[in-house]
């Protein structure tokens, strides 16, 4: 067992800030054909438990006939995310609190998307606030002399596979999440859900605050409300799994992020500003983006998915899903304008990222199962003065699967599985993305020069 901070796995240093925080797998959700098989745990009851009475959004599930997409790569200068910067606390409307910056990455910022509650009230009050046209079925726009006709019937039913057709199948697994933490704050986020027993997913930045005291209520489309309780957190990839005393909810499908390709279709569905049910649209613009999100004091390292859909805050939590409605990502972060820029935008600017559901599938199960979830780990320090290509180990631990490979201080590790990595930042990206006692290939880099090395991943606890 690696401390909790091995392979970063210390806080940044005022020189340089970056983070390497360090997921055996248990009973498998319900995916569509294709996602890594997971290995079913007779403790627990499959996942999603088979139930009469529950109802599963969207069509069956099909068979991908595609081979998994190869991961992007980065050169050695590229920052992760171009030209913008940090992650951080979204909490802020309702709380006046804001989070440190976890990493700069450049001349912008990116944020987690949950956002207060109260933001809403303000921007639709005074004079001149929203107004609602009636809709009359049969009615014509009239003026002197002309009549244009409409028609009074019923619209068509939305075609299979279009936006129309997901959101109505999706929609009804989409939740809105509403967390006071007992101390006069709190926020709104989206959750889904993945069995009909009242399991949810979201992210932990959605709940965090309401962890140790306070409370989270839950709002279904429907309009029905339910109290949920935290089953458990992990901070290092930013997911939480909630539950609420019900039965019979319509489950979410759940795709395979693996055979998720750029250009794809891609939809979200949340409650950005407490707007529930919101419905946006775009495509995949990345994949394997490293990010490194902070939110209530805790810092993730997501190997994300990159859509163009509109995200905004209240959004983290909700599903990112495919053309045919099946669940490829968790939203959990955007990409905003930094405060030297003239644009004072913190909304969407068409940069989302999203937790890919394959590795989230991973974390809910075993979160389920036993509260908590593990992290993979390959037992190793690293170095964070270092300014070179790749990332330079410091120390290795002893008995770790660092040492059983043969690895040693001064190494560089310059790519996971062909991948290149372009610092400590990415390294950790890239091994998060795996699960403990999977096997990676490692490049790596010694005085006497390159070398390939196969190394089985170790296990760490969330502390949840």
């Amino acid at each position: 067992m690696t401390d909790r901070y091995d392979e970063s796995f210390q806080r940044p240093d005022p020189d340089r800030e970056t983070v390497l925080v360090p997921a055996q797998p248990p009973t498998a959700l319900t995916a569509d054909e294709g996602a890594t098989p997971m290995a079913p745990s007779p403790s627990v009851l499959p996942f999603p438990a088979p139930d009469p009475s529950s109802k599963v959004s969207g069509p069956p599930a099909p068979t991908y006939g595609l081979d998994p997409v190869a991961p992007s790569t980065y050169s050695a200068g590229e920052p992760p995310l171009g030209s913008y910067e940090q992650l951080t606390d979204p909490w802020t409307a309702s709380q006046a609190r804001t989070a440190e910056p976890v990493r700069r990455l450049g001349a912008g910022k990116v944020i987690a998307i949950a956002v207060a509650s109260g933001l809403l009230a303000g921007a639709v009050g005074g004079v001149g606030a929203y107004t609602v046209a009636e809709n009359r079925a049969g009615a014509g726009l009239t003026s002197p002399g002309t009549v244009l006709p409409q028609s009074d019937a019923n619209l068509s039913a939305p075609a299979a596979g279009s936006i129309a057709a997901v959101a109505k199948a999706v929609t009804p697994t989409v939740v809105q999440i509403e967390e006071r933490d007992g101390r006069g704050g709190g926020g709104t986020g989206t959750g889904f859900v993945l069995r009909g027993d009242g399991y949810i997913l979201t992210n932990n930045h959605v709940v965090a605050g309401a962890a140790t005291s306070g409370t989270l209520n839950v709002r279904f489309p429907d309009g029905r409300s339910a109290v949920a309780k935290i089953v458990g957190r992990d901070t290092s990839y930013d997911l939480a799994v909630l539950k609420v005393d019900a039965t019979g909810l319509t489950v979410s499908t759940l795709g395979n992020s693996d055979s998720v390709q750029v250009g794809d279709t891609a939809i979200a569905i949340g409650s950005p500003l407490g707007l529930a049910s919101t419905v946006t649209s775009g495509i995949i613009s990345a994949l394997n983006r490293p990010v490194t999100a902070g939110g209530s004091g805790d810092n993730s390292f997501i190997n994300a998915i990159q859509t163009d859909a509109a995200i905004n805050p209240g959004n983290s939590g909700g599903p990112l899903v495919d053309a045919q409605g099946r669940v490829i990502g968790v939203n959990s972060a955007i990409a905003s304008l930094g405060q030297s820029s003239t644009s004072s935008q913190s909304g969407s600017i068409g940069l989302g990222f999203a937790i890919p559901i394959n590795q989230a599938k991973r974390v809910a199960e075993e979160i389920i199962s036993t509260g908590k979830s593990t992290h993979p780990v390959i037992g190793v320090q690293v170095d964070l003065t270092y300014t070179g290509a790749g990332a330079s180990l410091r120390s290795i631990t002893p008995g770790g699967p660092a040492e059983a490979a043969g690895l040693k201080a001064g190494d560089v590790i310059l790519s996971v599985d062909g991948r290149s990595v372009a610092d400590s930042t990415e390294l950790i990206v890239a091994i998060r993305s795996h699960a403990p006692g999977e096997t990676v290939t490692l490049g790596v880099k010694d005085g006497a020069g390159s070398r390939d090395v196969k190394l089985t991943l170790g296990s760490d606890t969330s502390p949840g």
